[in-house]
């Protein structure tokens, strides 16, 4: 039985209804700060075509990526696919799939998921407010030098289920994001896969964040991930102590909260909101 009430139906786009007298898919439209997602309880064939096809701005649902949720035993299992249909790990994402499980009755307040960065336990808050632990940040390297596009910049790469640079300025109100994002998500210090890229600077005693996210290749306006990048290079850099509020592009909140254990950071947490925003189905 549900444990909440949906906000609304979709009104889907005509594109996504025309294979008349296919099987009819439901999905749920999720947000969580900024990212949004589409959500998805039954086993589909090709996921990474049926991201592309829903979370596509103009002709489908739009959406940041697809989770794919299977209710198991002790849990849930959960799917990340980015909007180009490339596997992922996405912190809000799982936030939201949690939400989504204790509405749907599928877990009580604690629960445990089953991602493609191990299991991952969530604990649902208030209405609309999740926690999750998450995974262990690894692979710290600070003080990268880059130059690109006429401008000098130091990255520091962290490992938070998915790799991360995350890249100081002085300003992000006027900075451009996409240009300098894309640049640097393809840099060669960063490998063939590249990196999601953060840009951060220092308000007070909290971040502000802004996110060029790999499998979107664009600005999102929210990362769970990313967030906990940023909060524990701030740490490591002397800016910041936990738990840190870190500000995203839309204007709202994530807390990253942690353990400063010698020069690591140990259960690291991720909370914030996550919500259902609408249903609706397709025809696949």
């Amino acid at each position: 039985m549900s444990r909440g009430i949906e906000p609304g139906r979709a009104v889907v786009p005509d594109a996504l209804r025309k294979r008349a007298g296919g099987r009819r898919l439901r999905f749920w439209k999720m947000a969580a700060a900024g990212n949004d997602f589409v959500l998805v309880d039954s086993e589909v064939s090709r996921p990474q075509a049926l991201a592309r096809r829903l979370c596509g701005r103009r002709e489908g649902v739009g959406a940041d990526g697809l989770l794919v949720a299977r209710r198991v035993a002790g849990g849930v299992t959960l799917r990340y696919f980015n909007a180009d249909g490339s596997v992922a790990f996405c912190g809000n994402g799982t936030r939201c799939a949690a939400w989504w499980a204790f509405v749907r009755g599928w877990a009580g307040r604690r629960m445990r998921l089953w991602t493609s960065a191990g299991v991952i336990a969530a604990q649902v808050d208030g209405r609309e407010r999740v926690t999750l632990a998450m995974p262990e940040p690894k692979g710290l390297r600070l003080g990268l030098a880059l130059r690109l596009l006429g401008r000098r910049f130091v990255a520091h790469l962290v490992d938070t289920g998915v790799p991360h640079a995350v890249v100081p300025v002085p300003e992000l109100t006027d900075f451009p994001v996409s240009e300098f994002g894309r640049a640097i998500r393809r840099h060669r210090v960063f490998g063939r896969a590249g990196v999601n890229v953060d840009f951060v600077c220092r308000t007070g005693r909290a971040l502000c964040l802004r996110t060029y996210e790999r499998g979107v290749e664009d600005e999102t306006w929210a990362c769970g991930t990313g967030a906990v990048a940023a909060a524990v290079v701030g740490w490591k850099l002397g800016w910041v102590r936990p738990p840190v509020m870190v500000r995203v592009r839309s204007g709202q909140t994530l807390t990253v909260s942690f353990q400063a254990e010698g020069d690591s950071a140990q259960d690291v947490r991720l909370s914030g909101p996550a919500q259902i925003v609408f249903s609706g189905e397709v025809e696949l």
